[in-house]
């Protein structure tokens, strides 16, 4: 067998494979056996039926369609191994040449991993955010705390941000009502934004009983994405009053019992979480910078692929109807073909990062243990609220493991990036990465768990297993 590899662009070659006959002779033994116990022949029972015989039968170019299909895909993955290409999809083949009793062409166009020259890591600089003092953050955790145990009181003068009132709401498109966007005696904290944009501004200063109208956009229902004219009326005003805190607020709200006590528990609380913020913060400016300052084309086909994709089960959750679909993004203030040229872009940047990782991966040789690749599937099966065990099965039964395997290393990869660069918070002090990522190891644990997506959603899995980028019919 000969083959050579045509380079069509960075991300795309196409490999030239010729089989001389002299080489198909086992792939001719098998198609005569498997025709053989397809066709009946009087006089030969199934299977036995000599290869002459058959040909006369059937015909020589159905046998050579056989040998050829069957072969292909053992040869084009030969020609992968010898060229040692990184394909990233399955391969588009075409027979370009059959010469009985000669030689056998084929030619199989598929995208590849392409070249990366990787920056020097030690010149790359990132600026993060300088953390919130403890006692300030500590001051509002506490708050937070007694605002849950808070009671609400009725109060005479005119709505503030943080009142919890009970409105209201009358809404109408082209002067017809619009019932599904109406309701009344709806309890609604001020200020939260978590209604119809708009009615924070108008309840504000509007005492019980007084009524304002106000314009918005609807979001749902058969007049998504147009303007209706709504009036809110305050039924009620009431405010928050919170407890003091102390230690018979402590023994109350926690299992302490002094305010001593739980201010201590919120300060270590305060210091995981902003320990953990930290790390993140870091590891997405650092991929930030690392991607910027090198040049990864991405697979266009890939890119496609994965945003049609991403589309699709976008798709699916509206019931496969596209006028649903484009009213709620018409409600979000935008439209399909923006949102799928941002879906579009999102994948290519995750895509990118994949395949920038892994070039980082294999010239640090970071590997991976059972016991950190057991974390990791722990994390998940935590984070989807699953049994580990079943978690595990799911996965195993997807073709998935893999990928995890690929993430855990994509995440080592970057810690071990992380702890080179130049880090400095807003202030001008160095920011010690080895505290978060030292040894790559505690990446997960620290924020970098999902770095290979470069986001916190599903990123594709790019690059395809051995199995499944060397045979072009799975």
């Amino acid at each position: 067998m000969k083959s050579t590899v045509e380079q069509l662009n960075p991300t795309r070659v196409k490999v030239t494979v010729e089989v001389p006959f002299a080489e198909l002779e086992p792939d001719f033994d098998k198609a005569y056996k498997s025709l053989a116990g397809q066709v009946n022949i009087p006089g030969f029972r199934p299977g036995k039926a000599p290869a002459k015989l058959l040909e006369a039968r059937i015909g020589r170019p159905a046998v050579l369609e056989q040998v050829v299909n069957d072969m292909i895909p053992g040869r084009y993955s030969e020609a992968v191994d010898e060229h040692e290409l990184k394909v990233l999809a399955q391969p588009e083949i075409e027979v370009t040449k059959i010469e009985d009793g000669d030689v056998v062409e084929f030619t199989a166009e598929v995208d590849v991993r392409p070249e990366i020259t990787l920056p020097t890591f030690s010149e790359l600089s990132v600026t993060v955010e300088t953390p919130e003092t403890d006692d300030d953050a500590v001051a509002t955790e506490l708050d937070n705390l007694r605002a849950r145990f808070g009671t609400l009181k009725g109060v005479e003068r005119g709505a503030q941000t943080g009142d919890f009132l009970s409105v209201d709401l009358a809404a109408t498109v082209d002067g017809e009502p619009v019932d599904e966007a109406s309701t009344e005696g709806l309890s609604y904290e001020l200020g939260s934004g978590t209604l119809v944009e708009g009615l924070d501004d108008a309840a504000v200063g509007l005492k019980a009983g007084e009524s304002k109208e106000f314009t918005s956009s609807l979001v749902a229902g058969d007049h998504a994405g147009k303007e209706a004219a709504i009036t809110v009326t305050v039924q009620s005003v009431k405010e928050r009053e919170l407890p003091e805190a102390d230690d018979e607020f402590a023994q109350m709200a926690s299992e302490f019992d002094t305010l001593e006590e739980l201010r201590a528990d919120l300060e270590k609380k305060v210091a995981e979480q902003s320990r953990a913020g930290l790390a993140g913060e870091i590891r997405d400016k650092v991929l930030e910078v690392l991607l910027d300052a090198t040049e990864v084309p991405a697979p266009e086909a890939v890119v496609d692929s994965e945003a049609h994709a991403q589309m699709h089960q976008l798709l699916d959750q509206f019931g496969g109807d596209a006028s649903i679909l484009e009213q709620a993004l018409a409600a979000e203030g935008t439209d399909r073909e923006t949102f799928e040229a941002e879906t579009r872009e999102g994948a290519a940047r995750a895509i990118r990062t994949q395949l920038l990782l892994d070039v980082v991966a294999e010239e640090a040789q970071t590997d991976v243990s059972q016991e950190e690749l057991t974390q990791h599937i722990m994390f998940q099966a935590q984070r989807y609220g699953m049994d580990p065990n079943q978690f595990v099965q799911q996965i195993q039964q997807a073709g998935q493991l893999g990928s995890l395997f690929a993430d855990v290393r994509r995440s080592k990869a970057l810690a071990d990036v992380i702890v080179q660069v130049d880090v400095t918070d807003t202030e001008g002090n160095a920011v010690d990465t080895t505290e978060f990522f030292g040894s790559g190891e505690d990446a997960e644990a620290e924020g970098a768990d999902g770095a290979a997506a470069g986001s916190d959603s599903e990123a594709p899995e790019t690059e395809a297993t051995d199995s499944e980028a060397a045979d072009p019919e799975n």
